[in-house]
């Protein structure tokens, strides 16, 4: 068992028996070390502050507020301003992959999971693609479920969740969801999915209280099942 899965949770072995495994994306099938979000994080002032003819700063406590309030500043955008989609994403998700580890241990061991595996972003298509291309994982999954798929309701709105599993006629009572937002968690766990909450050291100071995912060493809330620091140890340590 790793050694940060959470003192007191069930054993992995208790996972065995899953047949669907669902992982978030960003900061989740990578390192949030990477801080590849943060290029994302900086297009997305821009874009705010184009779009909205706003300065840098009030941009920027704009986009943190709707975050917080929306689930994503592209749900806030499209509920507040009546905002299309399309040049947001795209502008957004314009960014430099470089920092990304490519990650054949990783896919190895998805791979080895028994039943399906699927990615399920906030995040855009395209963005999905790119991401588990660079990193060796585009053909580890059996689906990819973005925003474009929940007509851009995003986690942890409920309805999100429905139409993911109508989409890959998935029975959360058999599957497993890997995140690292505590609050995309909360529905899952109401749902049935087992839970997992991966953590990193980054710093989530700058964003909303509300928003940041759990620090190492919080108290965290009772929908997490387990915890860790390494995706591709826990895994592993599921079968073993």
């Amino acid at each position: 068992m790793p050694a940060d899965t959470e003192s007191g949770a069930p054993a992995l072995q208790a996972l065995q028996d899953r047949r669907a495994w669902v992982f978030d994306l960003d900061n989740t099938l990578y390192p949030a070390e990477c801080d590849l979000f943060a290029e994302i994080d900086q297009r997305m002032t821009d874009f705010v502050a184009r779009f909205l003819r706003l300065p840098r700063d009030e941009a920027r406590a704009t986009q943190k507020r709707y975050y917080a309030e929306h689930g994503t500043t592209l749900n806030g955008l499209m509920s507040m301003h009546g905002m299309e989609p399309d040049e947001f994403l795209a502008h957004v998700h314009e960014i430099d992959l470089s920092p990304l580890p490519k990650t054949p241990d990783l896919a190895d061991a998805i791979l080895a999971l028994p039943g399906q595996k699927f990615v399920y972003t906030n995040g855009s298509r395209g963005h999905a693609k790119r991401v588990t291309d660079y990193m060796g994982l585009g053909d580890v999954f059996d689906g990819q479920f973005a925003i474009e798929d929940s007509q851009f309701i995003p986690k942890p709105n409920q309805a999100s969740y429905d139409a993911f599993l109508q989409s890959f006629d998935v029975d959360p009572q058999a599957a497993v969801f890997f995140e690292d937002l505590a609050r995309n968690l909360t529905p899952a766990k109401e749902m049935g999915f087992a839970t997992v909450l991966v953590q990193s050291e980054k710093d989530w100071s700058h964003e909303p209280a509300s928003a940041r995912p759990a620090g190492i060493g919080d108290d965290l809330p009772l929908h997490i099942d387990y915890v860790t620091r390494d995706l591709t140890a826990f895994v592993r340590s599921i079968l073993q």
